[in-house]
């Protein structure tokens, strides 16, 4: 670990895998309020039928909100990708099939009554059982994670260069199946893989932003301008641009995060970050209950304040069912059971994003 908190790049990605690195948690931390804040915003809206000023912030964050996730994902893969396969499809593959298939069907469960009227409780069921091959509502990250960490792993005796030109073009060539596994793996991969590729160098970028903090934030700048601008004009669509508003957003929220962990402001997205998958899992029920009680009294009538509300209620709510989960004997809704794991348990294991 260098002095600043982050891995030495000039010394490769050779930290435990069980250190944490703090603005990497400011920037998961970002990420995940800005996904939970897209479901927020865009769910109240449909339901109200008009638009918002927090619809200004959803549509800023678009070019880069996913990139800047699935890139970090793959930040500390160089650590394990060389595991047995045993292992590393435990860690990889097990660990987010087991939170999906317990999340997937408290999310049905909830819902299936509602589809259940609308057409019959064997369509239903159905469903459901298609939401193992079509990924349900917004559980599709945590469906993805595992292909690329499989992917990434069968193909890394391929010259590297080769995948990321691939992945780069398979995101430029909007492929639209109507199927998310196919077309949200074509979109994401080459974050992804990014990140794993030019992790010594996302490093360095985060050890430059916490050592010239100016000049980042004179940098920072110009980036908000110009992907608000490539927004507004509609810029932000076109091809090859969305790919490098996606990795040029990715490095802003970085930067942004190496600046906030360097001041140690916000610690609140610190917290966030260290338990994005938490909020990820959870937050889905809070925000659904918020929306429909504020949007059925009308006690709220700006739906800008009220998408805001939603939000911050999206957020808060799931942590406090994930606290009240391990006061109640809840655990297996965040941790994984010991019947679940395929290989050795390693000490002190917590449910993340990454290792």
């Amino acid at each position: 670990m260098a002095p600043s908190g982050t891995i030495a790049a000039s010394g490769g990605l050779k930290a435990p895998a069980a250190a944490r690195v703090d603005w990497i948690d400011y920037a998961k931390g970002i990420c995940i309020v800005m996904v939970v804040m897209m479901h927020s915003v865009l769910g109240v809206e449909l339901a109200a039928g008009e638009t918002g000023f927090m619809h200004v912030l959803v549509a800023f964050a678009k070019p880069f909100r996913m990139p800047d996730f699935f890139l970090i994902s793959g930040l500390f893969l160089p650590l394990v990708i060389d595991r047995d396969w045993r292992t590393y499809l435990d860690r990889k593959v097990v660990h987010f099939a087991y939170f999906y298939v317990v999340w997937v069907t408290i999310q049905f469960a909830f819902k299936a009554p509602a589809f259940a009227t609308e057409t019959s409780w064997r369509d239903a069921g159905l469903l459901y059982l298609e939401s193992f091959v079509e990924p349900f509502g917004t559980l599709w990250f945590i469906y993805l994670l595992p292909i690329f960490f499989v992917v990434t792993k069968l193909t890394r005796r391929i010259p590297p260069p080769a995948i990321w030109l691939v992945a780069a073009a398979l995101e430029t060539a909007r492929i639209a199946t109507g199927w998310t596994v196919i077309d949200e793996f074509c979109a994401r991969f080459v974050y992804f893989y990014s990140g794993y590729l030019f992790a010594p160098y996302v490093f360095t970028l985060s050890d430059r932003a916490r050592n010239h903090p100016a000049w980042t934030l004179v940098a920072l700048a110009s980036w908000v301008v110009i992907d608000a601008g490539a927004v507004a004009y509609g810029v932000s669509e076109w091809k090859i641009v969305s790919l490098a508003l996606g990795f040029a957003g990715a490095c802003a929220i970085i930067a942004s995060g190496s600046l906030l962990a360097r001041a140690h402001w916000l610690n609140v997205l610190r917290f966030c970050g260290k338990h994005s998958i938490v909020i990820y899992l959870a937050f889905f029920l809070p925000m659904a209950a918020t929306r429909t009680l504020l949007l059925r009294t009308g006690v709220i009538p700006d739906i800008g304040t009220v998408s805001l509300i939603v939000t911050i209620a999206g957020v808060i709510g799931s942590l406090a069912i994930w606290q009240a989960a391990l006061r109640l004997g809840g655990n297996f809704l965040f941790e994984r059971p010991d019947a679940f794991w395929i290989a050795p348990k390693k000490a002190g294991a917590v449910l993340q994003a990454a290792e």
